[in-house]
């Protein structure tokens, strides 16, 4: 049945784009070695960058949770002077492209850096190590977290934070028992996505971190690699990294279809 508003030829594309994405994943999937799959994916270099990456990847997000949620709150709450240019240069890292992100942290956290000498003096190296994979993951996943937590806070509204707040709740009270609770679904769609897309983080890692085995060579890294030398294992890793997002994708969609059940509710 069509529900109204829908044109029929909307179909079409709706067809079309849905098969640009589908068709690449199934050629992919053709094109696995399903008898050395499970050897594949679970070797000593792809269990390693697995590992690195899901450990970067939720460092990464436990970051943007702790920087994106002000900043949400910020931009959906606050007026002032500026606010529209400060929203654009949050979203930046959403059009700028990776290997550009991976310069920019490399010239302030590098050796020569804006900050990297300073560093270097207090005795800590940023650049090409670990903890330069959670920065690179945590500046292009962050928009994704402000974007989705500052359209809930937005579709929320700000009623019933005055109604706390005027029962005497200090702002902190209200933001950790009201407003919270109350874009939660929103918060872990944003948490996810980040989460997804820190995952997947190529360039600017790459560029920022280097690809160094067992310290910044994550899963994506891992398959570049491969893609020079085992190409059946470069595939293997591919779709190994396809399950995982569907995966994520999937939880994404059942926080927000969650939230709209809740949401219904008075």
């Amino acid at each position: 049945m069509v529900a109204a508003g829908v044109p029929r030829w909307a179909f079409v594309p709706a067809v079309l784009g849905g098969l640009l994405v589908l068709l690449p994943l199934v050629a992919m999937a053709t094109r696995v070695d399903w008898s050395s799959f499970w050897a594949l994916v679970t070797s000593g270099s792809a269990r390693t960058a697995l590992a690195l990456s899901l450990r970067t990847a939720a460092a990464s997000t436990l970051a943007c949770l702790v920087l994106g949620i002000p900043m949400a709150l910020v931009l959906a709450r606050c007026r002032f002077r500026g606010l529209g240019v400060l929203r654009s240069l949050v979203l930046l890292p959403l059009v700028v492209p990776p290997v550009v992100g991976g310069i920019a942290l490399l010239y302030t956290f590098g050796r020569r850096g804006l900050l990297g000498e300073t560093l270097e003096v207090a005795g800590l190296q940023v650049a090409f190590s670990t903890t330069a994979v959670v920065l690179a993951q945590t500046f292009v996943a962050l928009p994704f977290l402000v974007v989705s937590l500052e359209g809930a806070l937005r579709t929320a509204g700000g009623r019933y934070d005055a109604v706390a707040a005027s029962l005497g709740a200090r702002p902190t009270t209200v933001l950790r028992r009201v407003t919270l609770p109350l874009v939660w679904p929103g918060l872990l769609s944003g948490a996810v996505l980040s989460f997804a897309r820190a995952l997947g983080e190529f360039g600017a890692t790459i560029t920022f971190a280097g690809s160094l085995q067992g310290t910044t060579r994550t899963l994506p890294l891992e398959i570049y690699l491969q893609r020079e030398t085992d190409p059946d294992a470069a595939v293997a890793l591919s779709l190994l990294l396809v399950v995982v997002a569907v995966a994520v994708i999937g939880l994404t969609y059942r926080a927000r279809q969650h939230g709209g059940e809740r949401g219904g509710t008075p």
